[in-house]
């Protein structure tokens, strides 16, 4: 079970709350950052971010997320940027979004230490090729393709996938097909595990929250009731006091 988490504070709360993985997402940028999409977040903000839930040493294992284009540069590169997330920032892994084309560079990295968790189904990052989010896995020739980045990231060493948005049926097969353990955002009951965005699932964001998402508290609703409370009782003067 996982769930992402920006800094130290929800860090430590979920920790201590029994979640598995916390992922140092590039959600960032559309939940906390104000951004429209993933695509504005850079490796300088992913490894501030992951610095500070690693200050709060949570049990889960820490994972950060390789941001936009990141993975597409030269191996080199690439590996230096996991390095710094890793040595810099306190990561214990990486999540790379990518299929066919990104497995033999994934493999390498293995190679070289970089636990990497892969990506596949909806992969965010290219949401200004696809022009909109929506589900993998409809059609039977998308759903033959997904199971085959599935199986190439699987032989690349990957320890985990996470499947975004793949059409329930597939990622149940995905599931009975792979070895490694498939984690599922949007994807149906039948994957190994599961991953929400904390923001949604805390209810931060109930008028912006995906469909599949669920609201586990409503923290929001409770933070505007704190400094209502707060504001009105410094405007009415018993505060402090």
């Amino acid at each position: 079970m996982a769930a992402t988490a920006y800094d130290a504070l929800t860090a430590r709360f979920a920790s201590e709350a029994g979640v598995d993985v916390l992922l140092v997402g590039d959600s960032v940028g559309n939940t906390l950052l104000g951004f429209a999409t993933t695509i504005p977040v850079t490796l300088d903000m992913i490894a501030h971010h992951t610095a500070a839930v690693a200050r709060a040493k949570p049990e889960a294992l820490l994972v950060a997320d390789v941001p936009f284009a990141e993975a597409h540069f030269d191996f080199e590169q690439v590996l230096a940027s996991c390095q710094r997330l890793m040595q810099v920032a306190g990561a214990e892994a990486v999540k790379i979004e990518g299929g066919v084309g990104l497995a033999d560079r994934i493999g390498r990295l293995v190679d070289a230490g970089v636990p990497v968790m892969g990506h596949v189904g909806l992969w965010p990052q290219q949401v200004q090729v696809l022009g909109r989010y929506r589900r993998f896995g409809v059609q039977p020739d998308e759903a033959e393709r997904l199971l085959e980045d599935a199986l190439a990231l699987e032989r690349g060493g990957v320890f985990a996938i996470v499947a975004e948005m793949v059409e329930p049926n597939v990622a149940r097969q995905m599931t009975e097909t792979l070895k490694v353990p498939l984690i599922g955002i949007g994807s149906g009951v039948d994957c190994d595990g599961q991953i929400l965005v904390s923001t949604d699932l805390l209810g931060f964001t109930p008028d912006a929250a995906p469909s599949f998402a669920r609201a586990f508290a409503a923290v929001g609703e409770e933070m505007k009731k704190g400094f209502a409370a707060y504001a009105l009782a410094v405007r009415e003067r018993k505060f402090p006091g």
